[in-house]
């Protein structure tokens, strides 16, 4: 069987650019890649159809072969499932990285890799999170070696490039279908041989040290919040950039407030002589005292908003309300006299006005008393018994 033309594979014209051949191969390798397709042999025969035809038209020269003599000009250089000779895999590599987010990397050499981001967990005060502050911080780190520039080799040595990878750091296998990078097993992905590893550094080609770094923190902070201080992380390879230190923050629990969001809660105890006669109490805030008017005949567990003292949004300028929860303390350690004083005012609450002045505990209670006689059940039956049934 013939095969078909090599344009006519990748559905363009036979004037088309380099970068609309490579569009179009893009295309194909999408629909027809196998680990998209699996067990379809269709898919896989399309796919490798389409391979070669972009391993001839994304090489200059063999484009120039096929043109002038079609087939017969390129045969040696294609026909192996689309993955044969020529200096076409590094265009092959390009692809798939953006198809399938890399792994088919290609004989390209990569450039000094970047520094990796380094991360530091920050303990802060509530008080601090809430108002912002500076923090100095100290972080071990990494520096180019003075002794040998960063090369790893002792002054006066040579620095070979490794035989195994070509100094590329990584060497392509072929797996089946498919051809993988995987480090240097000679080198370690250095792509380099030191045979006098520098003294001080031992080759590594940087020292390890210390550094302080003042850290400013932001009004509103709350645990999770990250900073990113640029360029303070990993060191990079020659000629690369640092990477960035993220401080992570988290804040310490405190005795008094709780924190969500932008809202502070607090629990108040009060005197449950306050909770009946009402009056006005001082509670505490981030920015200090403030006055807060209890209502007589205030219940155990009631809440009150003081509005605008809370915590200020990190992004916004908004300010958060502070939330009050009253828990009405029993007196404890009476003498004898407190006691009587107590069982004279229960007395005087006692007769047909009591259900006022306790109106929760009577509802309670007469909930209690239909439960146990049935009351509950016998309405229920009745409405069931209605004129619409």
């Amino acid at each position: 069987m013939s095969k078909r033309d090599y344009y006519e594979v990748l559905e363009v014209a036979k004037t088309a650019s380099e970068a609309e051949i490579k569009k179009a191969y893009r295309k194909m390798a999408m629909r027809y890649h196998p680990d998209r397709n699996p067990d379809n042999k269709e898919a896989e025969n399309k796919f490798k159809e389409a391979s070669e035809a972009y391993e001839i038209l994304s090489d200059a020269q063999k484009r120039q072969a096929y043109d002038q003599f079609g087939h017969a000009g390129v045969d040696g250089s294609a026909g192996r499932g689309g993955f044969g000779g020529g200096g076409g895999f590094a265009d092959f590599g390009d692809i798939f990285g953006d198809i399938f987010g890399g792994g088919f990397s290609g004989g390209r050499q990569r450039g000094p890799q970047p520094g990796a981001d380094l991360q530091y967990e920050l303990e802060v005060s509530l008080e601090d999170a809430v108002a912002g502050t500076t923090v100095d911080i100290r972080i071990p780190t990494k520096e180019i070696c003075d002794a040998c520039d960063g090369s790893g080799a002792e002054k006066g040595s040579d620095v070979q490039v490794c035989p195994t990878c070509h100094g590329q750091g990584q060497v392509r296998m072929q797996q089946g279908f498919f051809s993988v990078q995987r480090t240097c097993p000679t080198c370690h992905g250095a792509g380099k041989i030191i045979k006098t590893p520098c003294k001080k550094c031992r080759g590594e080609g940087y020292t390890h040290s210390h550094k302080t770094l003042s850290v400013k923190i932001p009004a509103g902070v709350d645990n999770g919040d990250r900073i990113r201080l640029q360029g303070e992380g990993e060191i990079g390879e020659t000629g690369a950039p640092r990477g960035d230190l993220y401080v992570r923050i988290r804040v310490k629990q405190h005795k008094i407030f709780e924190r969500d969001g932008n809202t502070l809660y607090c629990e108040l105890p009060l005197a449950f002589t306050t909770a009946a006669l009402g009056g006005a109490i001082d509670v505490p805030t981030l920015n200090g005292k403030a006055s807060l008017k209890i209502p007589a005949g205030t219940q155990s567990g009631q809440r009150f908003k003081l509005a605008g003292k809370g915590v200020k949004s990190v992004r916004t300028s908004h300010v958060g309300d502070m939330i009050v929860q009253v828990s009405i303390e029993t007196p404890v350690k009476l003498t004898e006299e407190q006691k009587e004083i107590l069982r004279s005012f229960e007395a005087s609450l006692q007769g047909k006005h009591h259900k006022q002045h306790s109106p929760k505990e009577h509802s309670f209670f007469d909930s209690v008393k239909s439960f146990f006689t049935g009351e509950d059940d016998k309405k229920d039956d009745d409405k069931k018994d209605g004129p619409w049934n």
